[in-house]
């Protein structure tokens, strides 16, 4: 199955983290995707059907945003859960997601993961495969993720459409991977930072490390984070930057079937 992220040059995605914390919905203004939280991270079944009927009214397509069942670590914890635990755990997070959205009749398009788990995916092969499976199953939907990992590799072996993300509002390691949130400058909370970054990364195919160094990087979807302070500003001033710089905004996954 092609990469979502072959898309025409000077194309990109901007999608947010919603549902997570009060008043993060703001972003359906500004973003063309919404990646869901779907209870176990944060978020409740009431936050779920306002954020769904909102992001139609916008034309925001709908993602699920798939945690380890970790409330009160907000999902940022590793927590050594079995690859099947796993799996079972993302299909009630999304089969809850969709029962929700069916209300409204609108589609779950794609599946993000979240914090601990997304980086777990990102490198455990049994994990990946294990989600890659389900998914399959339980799909098609399109997989969002680091491009490389171990996670968007094992779902094109199953068939699944992949798109690739980069974050605007990051730091990167020299190793490529973001750097962990208790470092610090983990966040970039200046808007103009994530702002820059957001046009190296969609025009120039790049993004500074930490060190210094420069690290080509694909990314058919950028984020910007719903819990970042100034996080609407933040994705105010990234989507005014890149449609300065000549960028398209658009959703990597089809509003609809």
């Amino acid at each position: 199955m092609p990469s979502l992220g072959d898309r025409p040059l000077g194309t990109v995605d901007l999608n947010a983290d919603v549902g997570e914390t009060d008043g993060d919905d703001a972003l359906l203004a500004v973003v063309t995707s919404a990646s869901v939280a779907c209870g176990l991270h944060g978020g409740d079944p009431s936050t779920m059907r306002r954020i769904v009927r909102e992001a139609f009214r916008r034309g925001v397509v709908l993602g699920a945003h798939a945690s380890y069942p970790d409330r009160e670590g907000f999902g940022r914890r590793e927590l050594g859960m079995g690859a099947e635990q796993i799996a079972d755990a993302v299909c009630y997070q999304i089969g809850a997601l969709g029962a929700i959205a069916g209300l409204e009749g609108v589609p779950v398009r794609y599946v993000k993961l979240h914090g601990a788990l997304y980086h777990r995916a990102a490198a455990d092969e049994e994990v990946a495969l294990a989600l890659a499976q389900a998914l399959a199953v339980i799909g098609p939907f399109v997989v969002l993720g680091q491009a490389g990992s171990a996670l968007l590799k094992m779902c094109e072996k199953s068939g699944l459409p992949v798109a690739t993300e980069a974050f605007c509002d990051r730091a990167y390691g020299p190793d490529g991977r973001l750097v962990d949130r208790k470092g610090l400058g983990a966040v970039l909370e200046d808007p103009m930072r994530a702002a820059a970054r957001a046009v190296a990364i969609a025009v120039g195919g790049s993004v500074e490390a930490t060190d210094g160094s420069i690290l080509a990087i694909e990314a058919s979807s950028l984020c910007v984070h719903g819990d970042t302070p100034r996080a609407l500003e933040h994705a105010g001033l990234v989507r005014a930057a890149l449609e300065t710089a000549g960028v398209r905004i658009a959703p990597f996954a089809a509003l609809s079937p």
